[in-house]
């Protein structure tokens, strides 16, 4: 059988239902990802040098929310290619050259480097040093 007539499975149309889902809270996450660096940034400009404990729970809180959002925007992506795009590789690649996957591709990107930045530079704003 070619690959026009072919269809899901059913593991796939399961899992695109979960990723439209996920994919649905996009927004309010994005949202709360802005409103969780608004905080840790109020935070650190009130003191720079500070590593307290509310920032380093505004530290937290920020990875998470921005984990969150970059989580759902890859599932947007998913959804957007379509359930056959679990399954089949070809489709997913042609798929994902659509001009609003590319741009849903794009703001997974920029959320998972913002979060490894983040990450990498520590509630204080610096380089962290490697655990030896």
């Amino acid at each position: 059988m070619g690959l026009i007539g072919r269809k899901a499975s059913a593991e796939a149309l399961r899992q695109h239902a979960a990723d439209e889902e996920t994919a649905r809270r996009l927004p309010e996450l994005l949202e709360a990802a802005r409103q969780a660096e608004h905080a840790f940034h109020e935070a650190q400009r009130d003191d720079p040098e500070a590593d307290t404990p509310e920032v380093r729970r505004l530290s937290a809180a920020l990875d998470t929310a921005l984990t969150d959002a970059m989580r759902a925007a890859y599932a947007k992506q998913r959804a957007l290619i379509g359930p056959r795009g679990y399954d089949d590789r070809i489709y997913r690649r042609k798929r994902s050259a659509r001009p609003e996957v590319k741009e849903v591709t794009s703001l997974a990107e920029s959320l998972l480097t913002l979060r490894e930045r983040h990450r990498l530079h520590g509630p204080g704003g610096v380089l962290r040093e490697p655990v030896a």
